[in-house]
């Protein structure tokens, strides 16, 4: 080998070790700073409206995106000569309308849907290794797939008090051979100043400043 290929293959080498070198700590840094997960999702707090009695639904002049007050009627049942209110439990906007003018109904029938828009949050579900480090007011960093260019800030507001796999519906079976599973918990995140491109059930990667 030449001395000037010498030289280059030893400058290419020192390059690699350098790279090598930058991405560990940068490996290293973000793991010691940062929670990241892309298990997550935006959420509101959403309310079924029911139908409260059987009868002819009336005056339900309901669409998807009208926004409800909460004890407020939005339509009526008639049934023998008798009318009843139709009422949202809550404030918010009609994400799914289920029923028509004229339609006869049934007591606790699902009509509509509305979601709490005005105050989006996200639900992560981070490991249980990295739930030692994130603390309530965490400053959060949020990617949401439906408006990618977009980062927005929010902050750690609560911390569940079980895993998922506590609450899931399917017993665990018993074959008598043991696998450690790490598990996840849910967080729950505040959204600052979301975008109307940000909708319920959409997904989202966070990451926790610690």
């Amino acid at each position: 080998m030449s001395k000037g290929r010498l030289i280059i293959a030893n400058i290419l080498g020192v390059l690699v070790v350098i790279a090598f070198l930058a991405g560990g700590a940068y490996f290293y840094y973000q793991n010691e700073n940062f929670v990241k997960t892309d298990d997550a999702k935006v959420s509101a707090d959403m309310v079924q409206i029911v139908a409260p009695a059987s009868g002819m639904l009336k005056d339900w002049d309901i669409k998807e995106g009208k926004e409800v007050t909460k004890g407020k009627a939005i339509g009526t049942i008639e049934e023998e000569g008798q009318a009843v209110s139709i009422k949202s439990t809550m404030e918010g906007t009609i994400i799914k309308n289920g029923a028509g003018n004229d339609q006869l109904v049934q007591g606790g029938q699902v009509l509509a849907q509305a979601a709490d828009l005005k105050h989006l949050y996200i639900t992560a579900n981070i490991k249980e290794t990295d739930l030692k480090d994130i603390e309530k007011g965490d400053s959060v960093d949020i990617n949401v797939d439906g408006d990618t260019d977009v980062t927005f800030e929010g902050k750690v507001e609560e911390i569940g008090y079980a895993t998922k796999s506590v609450f899931s519906t399917l017993p665990e079976s018993n074959t008598g051979n043991f696998t450690k599973v790490t598990q996840k918990v849910s967080v729950k995140i505040s959204i600052m100043n979301p975008s109307a491109k940000v909708l319920p059930g959409m997904n989202a990667k966070i990451k926790i400043s610690l």
